[in-house]
């Protein structure tokens, strides 16, 4: 009897915990949640042109008239007179500004005095030379002098002609550097002109090997802020033959079709279309970005490609690099390989592209997933 009862009493404890237990979950919502399953890892992915297409420059540059100077006197003075302002049009010969001419005048009437000093000491050294009271040594130095004499009166009256400054084109006033009153010194801007007559040009500063692959006659589309929804059409005039000391950027002018909208010193962008370097050695090779390459090894590589969501992994010949592209052969035009997030998906992983602004994480930090709550 005793027995019966314990087996009765274990019944209603198993019951009992059984029925706390029923309580305890219903308290938390109800049945416990069953763990999620993981989303497929965020890949990025472009898709690639065919073999050999030419790639697109893009590059920003500074739109500027061909011609444009920087006056400036070329001796040191006061500044009397300033006639023009910025944006003022002008006409070849104008006289724009002045400086003070007592100085220069004052030199060129001592240089006066000495050249007719000179002469005199050189018509003496004639006549006693003449006269065999002096050696020929003494007559070539007054010659000497008179000659020096000569030379310091012709650029004194060079420098009179300097005291104003006249335009040397027509064309517009670009910067005024100085004001009436000012104190300038020889060879210091005071005007920036420009000459109207010649092309409007845009000058990019691009990488050498990107330069190399620029050619004369090339058509480029340009597009500016000054007018927003236009592109202009330009042509490539020339191409630098040295590299900048500092960046190494080769320049590369454009010729820009002019438009009263465009000014000089606005910043405006081009678009290239140039084949890539060394083309006839590498026309059987697409361009793909350099980090969508899994691994080289000499001309043996391997990408990861989209099979609709599946990643597969594919071998590919490798052509080397060209600046930020690696060169494959062995993919189909229109094929897409995955780049960013392709060192953490494994060959048949079911993946998910996004668009790269839509990622809230770095590729690094692997995919998000979701773990029940316990």
């Amino acid at each position: 009897m005793d027995g019966a009862r314990a087996g009765y009493g274990g019944v209603v404890l198993v019951t009992a915990l059984a029925t706390a237990s029923a309580l305890a979950l219903a308290a938390c919502g109800g049945k416990a949640e069953a763990p999620q399953a993981a989303p497929p890892p965020a890949v990025e992915a472009v898709s690639i042109g065919a073999p050999g297409a030419a790639s697109d420059l893009t590059a920003s540059g500074t739109l500027e008239r061909r011609r444009e100077m920087a006056l400036s006197f070329r001796i040191p003075g006061v500044l009397t007179r300033m006639s023009v302002e910025a944006g003022d049009r002008i006409a070849a010969g104008q006289i724009l500004a002045a400086i003070d001419p007592a100085g220069v005048d004052a030199r060129q009437t001592q240089v006066v005095a000495d050249l007719e000093r000179a002469r005199r000491e050189a018509e003496r050294a004639r006549k006693l030379y003449a006269a065999g009271y002096v050696a020929k040594a003494r007559l070539d130095d007054a010659e000497s002098a008179l000659k020096a004499a000569q030379a310091a009166n012709a650029g004194a009256a060079f420098d009179r002609r300097w005291a104003s400054l006249s335009s040397p084109v027509s064309g517009v006033v670009l910067a005024r550097a100085a004001q009436a009153g000012e104190v300038v010194a020889a060879g210091q801007t005071v005007l920036t002109v420009a000459d109207l007559s010649s092309p409007l040009v845009l000058r990019l500063p691009l990488p050498a090997r990107d330069a190399a692959r620029v050619k004369v006659g090339s058509s480029a589309a340009i597009t500016a802020d000054a007018l927003p929804g236009q592109t202009l059409t330009g042509v490539v005039t020339r191409l630098g033959q040295a590299a900048d000391a500092r960046t190494g950027a080769v320049t590369v002018e454009i010729e820009v079709q002019a438009r009263p909208e465009l000014k000089s010193g606005q910043i405006a962008s081009a678009r290239l279309s140039a084949p890539a370097a060394d083309a006839s050695a590498r026309a059987a090779f697409a361009r793909i970005p350099a980090e969508a390459l899994l691994e080289a090894s000499g001309d043996k590589a391997a990408v990861l490609r989209l099979d609709g969501t599946t990643a597969r992994r594919t071998p590919v010949r490798f052509g080397g690099f060209d600046g930020d592209d690696a060169l494959v052969a062995g993919l189909p035009p229109g094929s897409r390989v995955i780049t960013a997030g392709a060192g953490f998906v494994s060959d048949g992983e079911k993946v998910s592209v996004v668009d790269p602004r839509a990622l809230a994480r770095s590729p690094s930090e692997g995919p998000t997933r979701k773990v029940a709550a316990p």
